[in-house]
């Protein structure tokens, strides 16, 4: 699997502009289907664990791809994700939404990009019973044009909602409800 020097700024600058996770998906050419040439994201809810796509927002997202006059092995068979701690590694919850909503694709992609420059990639084909791994890479052959943060902000602040999870410590709890806690977790000083 391979990236544009473009794709690579964009999801870095979209990795790193807050601290939850943000996901999209990978647009490419014809004929090039394991090169992603830009990342397009849609309206989302994400915390520091999950990305949740608004339905309505992935629609309209067919819909506009389809009038550009795309095909979906285009436009919608690269998951892009980012983890915003050290690991690529994909949870349940990303293996659960991968065969989920990509499991009757004749091929699709899962990608995430954790904080620290780790990736995960994975090749899910119909008739192989294993996902495949992929190698990452930038391909750097063709001319490129420049990074533009200006655009990638505006993108993130319309389709990005941050719901960031509150810790365990900046819980409120009741008097009483230390003797609770010290049994449920042990090693929580009270």
């Amino acid at each position: 699997m391979k990236f544009s020097p473009y794709a690579w700024a964009k999801l870095i600058y979209l990795r790193d502009r807050g601290m939850t996770e943000v996901g999209g998906f990978g647009i490419t050419d014809p004929g090039q289907p394991r090169f992603v040439k830009d990342i397009v994201l849609v309206s989302q809810s994400c915390t520091e664990v999950t990305v949740a796509f608004d339905d309505t927002a992935v629609a309209d997202y067919f819909d506009d791809q389809i009038d550009a006059g795309r095909h979906p092995e285009q436009f919608a068979r690269i998951w892009i994700h980012t983890h915003p701690g050290n690991s690529a590694e994909p949870s349940g919850v990303d293996h659960e939404t991968f065969a989920r909503v990509f499991g009757n694709c004749d091929w699709a992609v899962m990608f995430i990009l954790a904080r620290n420059g780790a990736s995960y990639a994975e090749l899910k084909r119909t008739g192989h019973s294993q996902p495949e791994p992929l190698s990452v890479g930038i391909d750097f052959r063709e001319e490129f044009t420049g990074s533009n943060q200006a655009a990638w902000e505006g993108e993130f602040q319309q389709c990005v909602q941050e719901t960031p999870v509150a810790p365990i410590w900046d819980l409120d709890f009741l008097p009483g409800d230390e003797p609770y806690l010290s049994e449920q977790w042990p090693w929580l000083p009270i």
